[in-house]
């Protein structure tokens, strides 16, 4: 079937139907019978004027997108139908400007004519009588939608899923018009009652509802998008495992990046059988989501490797060997700080590769921070590197505090001062001597780094507390 050259209509509409002036009013009314019929349809013929834009088709684009430049070009309406001949009063935009025209005799040219400048389609549904003709000629009854009462429409939704749709028919045909806004239509007119103000504000409004339902799905899809990331990171968490420890145990985690739940700091605390607690946390390079999956899989293997009875230096040989396998690019790296607890609480192992060292307020004292000079590198860096084990008295009571390095690279005032590890000592022993414990004294040590850095921090901080307010008998 040859295809014909689409043609661009244009006639005066007549001042009292559609004055330029109301046309932002026409199209506020507009809005307000969703579902019911626009009017009636039937008019005078339009005068053909081919159009250059109607001779080069190209792909096509969403509503929004199309419906965001009409201000500069104006509407363009795509008709479909069997007679490419058939009259359509003129209509005009908000802005009072004729609003173009191309016609399709079916979905094949129709395809051809869908530009990213088309905002609305106006789909022709034949009569009873057209659709037997169409249904024996064979390929175009199949094209159209064959004796589906509309396939025809169903077969333009799904050709083109972010334009306006309007359902031509006559008024003999309502029940089906009002099938045709359940199944996608923006509305529908009738053929027989036809007028350019009736079609002027059918097109002006299909176009904006349109245009509204994409923008209300779209934000759906990202409400739903926000909570399943929600519920993973949060999955991602570890859950401690103390069962039979008289420690107590508080955390505080924020992310740098925006809206995220997740970062590239991961911590996490596990008993074993034999008693020892064993508490971990770490920071890999950088704060972006692959960084956040990275430290993930360090955190799950750690537990795994725990619980397997592997500590100190062994234990972060094997974790180097899964960081070096599963990063993706060599550039990364992470450090750790390892702390194992004896079962008497009074003792405890430490390993550094390349993390700040722990903060330990033994009862009754300030805050001070653990030796520093025997860690080893952080994992990644080296590959045959090793990491001492430190051997720390903690004594009866005591609270020692894990970080990650967001919460001492954060700025003091205006300048390029940083709080430093001292700062961050004198910070915490300050909320410690007004009497704050666990995820309050976190809570507000955090906040106050915050604001000593004059409004959010950009790297990921991560804060482990452990408590021991007594000895055991």
């Amino acid at each position: 079937m040859s295809v014909p050259i689409p043609r661009q209509r244009t006639a005066v509409l007549p001042q009292e139907a559609a004055p330029a002036g109301d046309a932002r009013d026409d199209a506020a009314r507009a809005a307000g019978p969703a579902a019911a019929p626009a009017g009636a349809v039937g008019g005078p013929d339009a005068s053909a004027a081919a159009g250059p834009e109607a001779t080069h088709p190209g792909p096509a684009a969403p509503a929004s997108s199309a419906a965001s430049r009409s201000g500069d070009t104006g509407l363009t309406l795509l008709l479909i139908g069997e007679d490419p001949t058939s009259s359509v009063p003129e209509t005009r935009d908000w802005e009072g400007r004729k609003v173009r025209v191309r016609t399709a005799r079916n979905l094949t040219e129709a395809e051809r004519l869908l530009t990213d400048d088309v905002h609305c389609i106006l789909l022709d549904l034949a009569p009873a009588g057209t659709r037997e003709r169409t249904d024996r000629d064979g390929p175009a009854a199949a094209e159209d939608g064959g004796h589906d009462e509309l396939g025809a429409l169903r077969a333009v939704l799904r050709l083109a899923p972010s334009h306006a749709v309007l359902a031509l028919t006559s008024e003999a045909d309502a029940e089906r018009a009002a099938e045709a806004v359940r199944v996608g239509a923006q509305d529908y007119l009738f053929r027989d009652e036809l007028d350019g103000a009736v079609l002027s504000r059918a097109v002006r409004y299909a176009v904006e509802r349109k245009r509204a339902d994409l923008a209300q799905r779209q934000l759906t899809e990202s409400r739903m998008l926000a909570q399943e990331n929600r519920r993973l990171e949060r999955g991602l968490l570890p859950t401690p495992l103390l069962d039979g420890s008289d420690l107590r145990f508080a955390a505080c985690y924020r992310p740098g990046r925006s809206r995220a739940l997740l970062g590239g700091d991961f911590y996490d605390t596990v008993r074993t059988a034999d008693g020892t607690v064993h508490a971990m946390i770490g920071d890999v390079c950088g704060h972006g989501p692959d960084e956040a999956a990275l430290g993930v899989e360090l955190r799950i293997a750690w537990r795994a490797l725990t619980f397997a009875g592997l500590c100190g230096d062994a234990l972060l040989c094997t974790l180097q060997k899964v960081l070096e396998n599963e990063r993706a690019d060599d550039e990364i790296f992470a450090t750790l700080c390892l702390v194992d607890i004896a079962p008497d609480g009074r003792h405890a192992g430490v390993c550094l590769a390349g993390h700040p060292a722990p903060l330990l307020a033994r009862s009754g004292g300030a805050p001070r921070l653990l030796p520093q000079e025997d860690g080893g590198p952080a994992l990644g860096l080296l590959p045959h590197a090793r990491w001492p084990r430190r051997q720390v008295a903690l004594g009866g009571a005591w609270s020692l505090m894990m970080y990650t390095d967001g919460l001492i690279e954060g700025r003091v005032g205006n300048g390029n001062q940083r709080l430093g590890q001292e700062g961050m000592a004198e910070l915490v022993g300050r909320r410690m001597a007004a009497g704050l414990r666990g995820e309050d004294l976190l809570d507000a040590a955090v906040t106050e780094v915050r604001d000593l850095n004059g409004g959010e921090l950009t790297d990921d901080v991560a804060v482990l507390l452990l408590d021991r307010e007594r000895a055991r008998n």
